[in-house]
């Protein structure tokens, strides 16, 4: 597959032959160096044999074999045979002497791709032109592939997981009677009997993935590294059944991985966090990336102390000190999720410790319910997911509607996140519940990550990473943005897309959320201003999706961009994600805005409250599994059969909405734009002006509809500014301030630009373009003088961006 892949194109491979072998686990033990800005350590990997072989394997071993024929075209490469006697698996938990010296110091002997190899061992293999022609009695050898990109990969072998002690009770099974005696066929039925233990026995699960992840190797396996991929194959192994499935990979990222960014926080202090790259994990650690590959994972994570180390865990870890100046810290996770929600931030971050008010706050709402008890009956169900310690068949956890939250965040911001956002996660997060039930996530950390965040927000499991620009101007942007993220919990994270170009699963449905979530957080506000609310913040997102079906190609504005292949993939398990790996793409909210206002529609066809029942059933029926679009969109109209006579059908809403390009006609939004814009007019004939508080999303349309006007003086932007004390506001309204200040080439604004461009990159980008538009030698000045002080640092997509609208 990887031969027919044009670098210079904008798909994102994913690699990994997951029909074959599935992981099913993974161990991590890492240290992080920042003078060396590298991670380094080893993984091990617990296999399952895949769907794809399964179904054909009753017709014996040699009725597979024609199915990795597209395995074995693979791209041309030398296999490397890597004998490395020195590398250790660096443990302060490892139990046998082969692997208890670390073998820091020795030299990196790797080429510019990774590829690590010793000619004497590999000179017998070095002539072959395909991976897969090395033969053994006529047959091919099997080969794993996993997805891989900007690693170091230093040594791969088999593990023994036979020789941990105790590790007898896991041959006892009665399909053991039958099976080979012979110490590889062992191996493998050991690892599938602990990988398929049930889910209450977690506990004892994890403990002998961490005994078997420090057994001793019994033989390095040959290994090569591409482009995008890790292939490795055991000589004379023809089928994924006779594959070791346990196996231990030496790796080291490197400095310029694209899968985490090194930087430095807002107190100047090194940093280290996945950034949700397009990449994913790929460059942090050997993987499959395909989202069918659910996983569960545990890791040990070393480091200086003074570091914190953060994950999406299950648990809350606490560091433990192996030696004089050196911390580890150990998370886990029981609920199987793909390798692309794994994430880690390690730096010198504090917490915000909780205040009296807050707790206050969560005694109050502990126990609020959703209004109609009949909600819960989807919880007497049982779950459709693999096997795994579900919440929602927890009864205490069924009734938590907030979940135990922390706040991380630089120094110089922890006064800052006490302003608001200690008090709206418990309040956003009982919103969530009472409009969702069961939270899937047993705890919640929040951490304000560095200003070269090119996002304001992200989601993964137990952990949700925040811009620095949501905290300045009030609660509004902060309360909005979590209830967007917390949203994620249920659509995008408990409930995953079985194809990733179907962002809007994802993004649409937090979205609308947001809006219901908020609404509920503020319990102050009446129906009548929460609906006047939610009105202007529609004709806002709309106003938005116009401008960008204006301005974007047609191709990236379609919501399912596969059509009727999407899901599809090849025998293998490989395929790849349209336009993955396109940069402007990243700050398209085409999924977003357009989802929205699918889901907005539908809503308002049958009504909210039967709409909220429905999501809530859609979510206890699909928690814990990947979902299509005609999933949900089959669900939803089942329970609304009357529709169908109004031509209301999954194959229309595929045809008018997710596509096509552009946007159905929404009238509404287009009359109240034409009145707005005709109002304006009229009030600029009158004498007397009118000035009063305004809401910050008011602000904004007030910011965008002055953005239409040809001409503005000097005079009218410096009484704006004042009157609203703009520079005050949060960022959404001192972009638009931005914005007004470039078109009309305010100079006593320029100020606010640089301010805007070096503190808020997750929204500057796009200010850039339109500084080197207006052709004014002192904005393009600004411009470049702007992107020189943080290019250094900046997201690697923004980066390019950015770049190319300035040279």
């Amino acid at each position: 597959m990887e031969t027919q892949l044009d670098p210079m194109k904008d798909d994102l491979p994913l690699m990994a032959n997951t029909s074959y072998l599935l992981v099913k686990h993974y161990v991590l033990d890492l240290d992080v160096d920042f003078k060396s800005k590298v991670i380094e350590g080893i993984i091990v990997l617990f296999f399952e044999t895949g769907s794809q072989y399964r179904k054909t394997s009753s017709t014996g071993k040699g009725g597979c074999q024609s199915q990795f024929d597209e395995t074995c075209k693979m791209r041309a490469s030398e296999l490397c045979h890597t004998p490395v006697t020195n590398v250790s698996a660096c443990s302060s938990k490892m139990e046998h002497n082969d692997f208890a010296v670390c073998g820091k110091g020795e030299e990196d002997t790797s080429d510019k791709k990774g590829n690590h190899s010793n000619e004497e061992q590999a000179s017998g293999i070095s002539s072959s032109k395909d991976c897969c022609d090395i033969e053994n009695h006529g047959k091919k050898d099997f080969l794993l592939v996993l997805d891989c990109c900007d690693l170091s990969v230093l040594k791969v072998e088999e593990v023994d997981v036979a020789a941990v002690s105790g590790i007898e009770k896991f041959t006892r099974s009665a399909e053991l009677t039958n099976v080979s005696k012979e110490l590889e066929n062992l191996r493998n039925q050991i690892v599938h009997e602990l990988v398929t233990l049930p889910a209450d026995c977690w506990k004892e699960q994890l403990y002998y993935f961490t005994r078997c992840s420090q057994a001793p190797g019994c033989g390095e396996l040959l290994f090569t590294t591409g482009t995008w991929s890790l292939e490795i194959r055991k000589s004379g192994i023809q089928t994924p059944t006779d594959f070791p499935h346990a196996i231990r990979i030496w790796y080291k990222t490197k400095p310029e991985g694209r899968s985490v960014t090194w930087t430095t926080d807002q107190s100047g202090r090194p940093c280290v966090y996945t950034m949700g790259s397009p990449i994913n994990n790929r460059a942090l650690f050997p993987c499959q990336e395909p989202p069918v590959a659910l996983s569960t994972w545990q890791a040990s994570v070393r480091t200086a102390a003074g570091f914190v180390v953060l994950m999406s865990g299950e648990n809350s870890a606490e560091p433990v000190q192996l030696r004089e100046g050196i911390l580890s810290w150990y998370y886990y996770v029981t609920m199987p999720m793909p390798a692309s929600t794994f994430t880690i931030a390690v730096g010198c971050w504090q917490e915000v410790k909780q205040q009296s008010f807050t707790a206050a706050i969560q005694t109050n709402i502990e126990f609020s319910l959703p209004s109609s008890q009949a909600d819960f009956r989807w919880h007497e169900e049982i779950c459709g997911h693999v096997e795994y310690p579900c919440r929602f068949q927890n009864s205490v956890a069924r009734l938590q509607a907030v979940i135990p939250y922390r706040v991380f965040a630089p120094c110089c911001l922890m006064e800052r996140c006490g302003e608001h956002l200690l008090q709206l996660i418990p309040q956003c997060l009982s919103a969530a519940y009472i409009t969702l039930g069961t939270h899937p996530f047993s705890r919640l950390d929040v951490l304000i990550v560095p200003s070269n965040f090119s996002s304001l927000g992200m989601a993964s499991p137990h952990i949700i990473f925040l811009s620095q620009s949501v905290l300045p101007g009030g609660s509004h942007l902060c309360g909005t943005r979590l209830c967007h993220e917390i949203a994620h919990a249920w659509f995008g994270l408990a409930i995953g897309a079985r194809d990733w170009t179907e962002e809007w699963l994802s993004e649409g449905f937090a979205t609308f959320l947001e809006d219901i979530f908020w609404a509920r957080a503020q319990q102050q506000l009446s129906h009548d201003e929460v609906k006047g609310q939610q009105e202007l913040k529609a004709l806002l997102r709309w106003r938005r999706l116009r401008d960008e079906v204006q301005n974007s190609e047609e191709e990236l504005q379609v919501l399912r961009p596969k059509k009727e292949s999407t899901g599809e993939f090849s025998e293998s398990g490989a395929s790849i994600v349209k336009h993955g790996l396109k940069a402007e793409k990243i700050f398209m909210q085409v999924h977003y805005l357009k989802g929205y206002f699918l889901l907005r529609s539908l809503a308002r066809t049958i009504g909210e409250a039967s709409y909220l029942a429905s999501l809530r059933k859609f979510v206890h029926k699909f928690h814990g599994q990947l979902v299509l679009s005609q999933d949900f969109l089959s669900m939803l109209l089942e329970d609304i059969p009357e529709q169908k006579e109004s031509g209301l059908t999954v194959e229309s809403i595929f045809q008018n909405w997710l596509d096509t390009s552009g946007i159905p006609k929404v009238t509404k939004w287009i009359q109240t734009n034409q009145k707005i814009r005709k109002s304006g007019k009229k009030k600029r004939k009158q004498n007397e002006a009118v000035f009063q508080k305004l809401l910050p999303d008011q602000l904004v349309l007030l910011l965008e509809s002055l953005l239409e006007e040809k001409t503005l003086c000097p005079r009218i932007l410096q009484c704006l500014e004042k009157t609203y004390q703009l520079r005050e506001q949060d960022a959404e309204v001192r972009h638009r301030w931005c914005e007004l200040v470039v078109k009309h080439k305010y100079v006593p604004g320029y100020g606010d630009i640089e301010k805007f461009l070096r503190e808020d990159q997750a929204m500057g980008v796009y200010l850039y373009g339109e500084l080197m538009v207006n052709e004014d030698v002192k904005q393009q000045e600004l411009a470049h003088k702007c992107f020189s002080a943080v290019r250094e640092h900046m997201d690697a997509s923004s980066a390019k961006v950015v770049a190319e609208m300035l040279f």
